[in-house]
């Protein structure tokens, strides 16, 4: 479980918040979205998870530990963590780009190439095919499941998703949104995805936390966000694309 407690963050000496006393928990295999427009304070937030931001006030804690006790390269690598401009080394293979942080580890070059080959079968990339091939040699989507098989080398219980799919077309965005559907059915893992897109969010939630202006209007299953809002914003959200939800939601 991840645990929030008040948790807030300035970066100009407490005269404004990018991040006003949040408090929620993350259960464990639980997908939580937090959906907001930029500004909002959803990255900020997931930098401090994993300690990439400290916050100014309140505590995060990871397992039962207060992260803030712990080393933060260690946390890091029991983190994995996707960004949407996706961050691939270009001068190593994708082979090797998966395989960064076991290498930091100390796994040794037969273990690392086993686990990096059955990550890209698990993202539905041959090895065959890509293990050698560089970052420019592949298209944005399969970038991009290149950078989530980076981020699950380690075998990590959580994963972080900062807009991964945010940059790409509608049709590969929609494509790789079913592939981590699946894939966390597959894995269990416990993911937090941050998205500005209402759709992406109801999709890939099991609950949605909508943040406006460094401050948590709501957090609740889909259902529960848009037929029960919890403040004008949250409303004022989910009547725009009224229509269009209304049909999703026969659809799904």
């Amino acid at each position: 479980m991840i645990r929030l407690t008040k948790i807030s963050k300035s970066f100009d000496n407490n005269l404004s918040y990018a991040i006003k006393d949040l408090s929620l928990d993350v259960s464990d295999g639980e997908t939580l979205v937090f959906l907001g427009s930029s500004g909002c304070g959803k990255t900020t937030t997931l930098k401090m998870i994993n300690r990439l931001i400290e916050p100014t006030s309140g505590t995060i804690e990871v397992d039962g530990k207060d992260i803030a006790d712990q080393d933060p390269v260690l946390l890091r690598r029991r983190i994995g963590y996707v960004f949407q401009e996706i961050g691939l080394f270009p001068h190593m293979t994708i082979e090797q780009n998966i395989a960064v942080a076991p290498k930091l580890l100390g796994w040794d070059k037969n273990r690392r190439r086993r686990r990096a080959r059955e990550l890209l079968e698990l993202m539905d990339l041959d090895p065959k095919v890509f293990a050698n091939r560089y970052p420019d040699e592949l298209s944005g989507g399969q970038q991009q499941r290149v950078g989530v098989a980076r981020a699950l080398a380690v075998d990590p219980d959580y994963l972080l998703m900062d807009e991964p799919f945010g940059a790409l077309d509608a049709l590969t965005r929609d494509t790789l949104q079913q592939g981590l559907l699946s894939l966390k059915d597959r894995l269990k893992k416990t993911i937090i995805f941050v998205t500005h897109d209402i759709f992406e969010a109801i999709t890939i939630g099991d609950r949605i936390a909508i943040l406006h202006d460094g401050n948590l209007e709501q957090v609740g299953t889909k259902e529960e966000v848009y037929n029960r809002p919890a403040s004008p914003f949250v409303s004022d959200l989910f009547s725009k694309p009224a229509k269009q939800l209304a049909l999703f939601r026969e659809m799904t």
